[in-house]
């Protein structure tokens, strides 16, 4: 088994969930059906390709290296000639997410192509919402839940810098596939169909795990010091 972990950031995303027209809201994370969806695209897959649900059985982890914070959109939608609604639809701003996915060594070589030769435009959640700048991709030797627990923090340099504490605590979301010591819950996030015309998802099992990383830039803004030194 080979697993490969991708550097998801962008200014803005979005991880749609259930959502009426009017009100669109986000998870705090990126959901199941996103990676699959951008798998897909780089696959070259259309909405109604088969293929896409098979793209289920990928064991995916996905650790919060930096959360992002909730903007709200406000628009005005014409959607027939003088009738308009209002809408509203939650972004996350400057999230940094390591996304990582296990499978077969095969199947991870051809994902990792696709990625870095995507057949179509990759985005995160929506078409206004590109990926900041060229994927970072990494291979390992191991499955998804065991990697992100031992990779170093990604969060932007910036961010490590304004934390100031010796450890940052990241929350790794995963198929329940991948551990067998924890409590599983439900979440609603795989993918049923992207079909335009019957777009719907399905439940998966999920287990929230919780990870200690080391802030290298800790000692910058550490109080300990000896001011004589300077003398």
């Amino acid at each position: 088994m080979k697993t490969i972990t991708i550097r998801l950031a962008s200014p803005l995303q979005s991880f749609g969930n259930e959502a009426t027209f009017s009100h669109r809201t986000t998870e705090l994370y990126p959901t199941k059906s996103l990676i699959v969806g951008m798998l897909a695209a780089s696959l070259g897959y259309r909405r109604d390709d088969s293929r896409i649900n098979q793209l289920n059985n990928l064991q995916i982890a996905v650790r919060i290296d930096q959360p992002g914070k909730v903007l709200t959109d406000f628009q005005t939608v014409e959607f027939k000639p003088d009738t308009r609604k209002l809408t509203y639809r939650n972004y996350l701003q400057d999230g940094v997410f390591i996304v990582a996915i296990s499978a077969h060594d095969k199947t991870i070589d051809k994902l990792k192509y696709a990625l870095l030769h995507p057949k179509f435009q990759l985005y995160i959640g929506r078409r206004s919402n590109p990926i900041a700048g060229v994927l970072k991709i990494n291979e390992f030797d191991d499955d998804a839940l065991k990697v992100l627990k031992k990779l170093d923090w990604q969060a932007s340099e910036w961010y490590q810098k304004k934390y100031k504490s010796e450890e940052y605590f990241a929350e790794i979301i995963a198929d329940a596939s991948l551990s067998k010591n924890n409590s599983v819950s439900l979440v609603k996030d795989a993918v049923g169909s992207f079909n335009q015309h019957s777009r719907f998802h399905d439940y998966r099992a999920v287990v929230n795990v919780h990870v200690s990383l080391k802030n290298k830039f800790y000692q910058e803004h550490s109080t300990k010091h000896d001011i004589f030194n300077a003398i």
